[in-house]
């Protein structure tokens, strides 16, 4: 693979066969499928790194009906896999696009992880999110990427987005799931303190030589096991600080692509030929601030935790080439509660509140009454639209002193000391009070709701059941929470030890929902339902099958790789045809 650090390397007039926009998940798949068929590509990023969101995020990729599925569920079958989706999605996604995923997606994993450095493993158990719902399963779908050297890139190291330092650990560690579990409890089991041990030392050692730690997880392995295996074709180049300006149209649709350097003084272009197509995969609307105002309204771009690259520059042109956005979705995006937080430099910390707390015993989430308003077991997607909906923003995440110990809130990790809690106390992130008439006083917020809603959550505790919101009563709301708590429901405990915390949360848009209506190669389709040729879709540029709901984990890397596969496919026929 050649990288071009800017658009003045790359030569006038050139010539591919497929040209992809946008060097996230999505986009780094469409490009090595096709350069795994022998088609000359050119994936244009228009950062400084590859990844996208994909780099910041768990890297869990939704595919049903793998060979891993036999090692952990071996009775589930696609059928079963479509019946769920057709019971979480119904008519807001056409169906034959759904079956176009789950019939292709076994063999796409299959021909990644035999040819490329791509290399899954199914989780011993990750529900469904919607997991009451006919066709669900407890594991089996969900696959997680392996661990990856980044030694092994080289020199290509540093063109991986690093992740959120907030979710690393000792200045710059990556930990995924396992790693959490073995680091809390170090100093009660032999094997935790032998892995924690092992993962401390590499670190240590990879200090010495790179900023940050180099055994990468989650999002950030996917990503570099993606560039690994593109480094490995020649006939792949990488361009960095480029962006898409115009498309080149005739009569037989989209043929190439006007790039633009980066830079407000740049005027570098370079005309490029596209001969089977154009893949758009540049994330998505959400940084468009047009975009985000008429399809997100109310939602500040400051609550976004989405990588920097997703400006929507390339819709506008798709626009303009007869592609439309899919209609009908539950939502536009896709949602995480997120806190805020001022670094250092100036930057703001987003932080998702994925799994880590807000279902855990010991926590609850209020509004300014004071009240509940949501499951706080919920999917972090429901919990995200149940804020918009009630009108619950900004919301509290708040609990005691046992919870905090035990499992940290937001970027205040567990077992924090008063001095680790000091800097966050300082700045206001996290807000402390004696007794919860203190902690409501601190946050402007009711305090007699506030007391009534904590004596109300301690009698659930008790009894284990919450009748106002079902909390618990899933398995993927159990498996979220904590069954060594010896609670009666895993995630209801009582919040009864001074002092109390908490956290403000925002409703923050973690992906795109909505994109642009494709057919089941990725072909963009116009009004009339017709594919325009030569443009392809994928990612979050693509409208999501899944309609807006959030029916299970990694439900956007899981389709972008499938469609990155499939569009990668058709635009590689379509450029034999064409090709002199």
């Amino acid at each position: 693979m050649q990288v071009l650090n800017s658009l003045t390397q790359l030569p006038a007039n050139a010539a591919y066969d497929l040209v992809v926009i946008g060097a996230g998940g999505a986009g780094m798949a469409a490009a090595l499928f096709a350069a795994l068929d022998g088609q000359r590509v050119l994936l244009v990023e228009r950062t400084a790194h590859v990844g996208g969101t994909t780099a910041w995020s768990a890297g869990t990729t939704w595919v049903p009906g793998t060979h891993h599925a036999a090692q952990v569920n071996p009775g589930d079958t696609l059928a079963e896999a479509a019946r769920y989706l057709n019971n979480a999605i119904g008519d807001r996604t056409p169906a034959a696009l759904r079956q176009a995923f789950l019939d292709h997606g076994a063999a796409a994993i299959r021909l990644l992880e035999d040819r490329t450095e791509l290399k899954f493993r199914p989780y011993p158990k990750h529900p469904d999110y919607i997991s009451d719902l006919g066709g669900s399963t407890l594991n089996g779908r969900a696959l997680e990427p392996l661990p990856f050297d980044g030694r092994l890139l080289g020199e290509l190291f540093p063109l991986v987005r690093p992740p959120i330092p907030e979710f690393t650990v000792l200045g710059g560690m990556m930990v995924d799931r396992t790693d959490i579990n073995h680091l809390l409890a170090l100093t009660q089991s032999f094997a935790s303190f032998k892995h924690a041990l092992k993962i401390i030392a590499r670190h240590g050692m990879d200090r010495l030589s790179h900023p940050r730690g180099t055994r990468l997880v989650m999002g950030n392995a996917l990503v570099a096991r993606l560039l690994f295996s593109l480094s490995k074709h020649a006939h792949v180049t990488l361009v960095l600080n480029t962006s898409v300006e115009r498309f080149e149209r005739d009569s037989a649709g989209v043929t190439g692509v006007v790039l633009k350097g980066q830079g407000a003084a740049s005027d570098d272009r370079r005309s490029v030929t596209a001969r089977g197509g154009v893949v758009l995969a540049s994330g998505g609307f959400n940084r468009h601030p047009d975009l985000r105002a008429q399809l997100l309204p109310g939602a500040d771009i400051a609550w976004c935790p989405a990588a920097p690259g997703h400006t929507a520059e390339a819709h506008a042109l798709a626009r303009d080439a007869g592609a439309v956005y899919g209609q009908g979705a539950l939502s536009n995006a896709f949602w995480a509660p997120v806190s805020l937080r001022k670094r250092a430099d100036g930057s703001t910390a987003v932080f998702p509140h994925f799994v880590m707390d807000r279902a855990k015993p010991g926590m609850l989430t209020v509004n300014r009454k004071g009240e509940r308003f949501v499951n706080e077991s919920t999917s972090y997607h429901l919990f995200g639209m149940a804020m918009q909906a009630t009108g619950s923003v900004p919301a509290w995440l708040v609990c005691d002193a046992t919870a905090l110990q035990k499992y940290g809130i937001g970027m205040v990790r567990p077992g924090a000391s008063p001095k680790d809690m000091a800097p966050f106390l300082a700045d206001g992130y996290l807000t402390q009070g004696a007794t919860l008439a203190d902690l409501a006083q601190r946050l402007g917020i009711d305090a007699a709701g506030l007391q009534a809603s904590v004596e109300q959550m301690n009698r659930y505790a008790e009894s284990g059941v919450d009748p106002d919101f079902q909390r618990g009563v899933t398995a993927y709301q159990q498996n979220i929470g904590d069954a060594t708590a010896g609670t009666k429901n895993p995630n209801l405990g009582p919040l009864n030890t001074a002092p109390y915390y908490a956290v403000q949360l925002h409703p923050g848009d973690i992906g795109a929902a909505t994109g642009f209506v494709t057919d089941g190669d990725a072909r963009v389709l116009d009004a009339q339902g017709q594919p325009i040729a030569g443009l392809y879709a994928v990612g979050n540029d693509m409208h999501s099958i899944m309609g807006g709901v959030y029916t299970a984990p990694g439900i956007t890397i899981g389709p972008g790789l499938v469609f990155g596969c499939l569009a990668a496919r058709h635009a590689g026929a379509r450029s034999a045809v064409v090709a002199p």
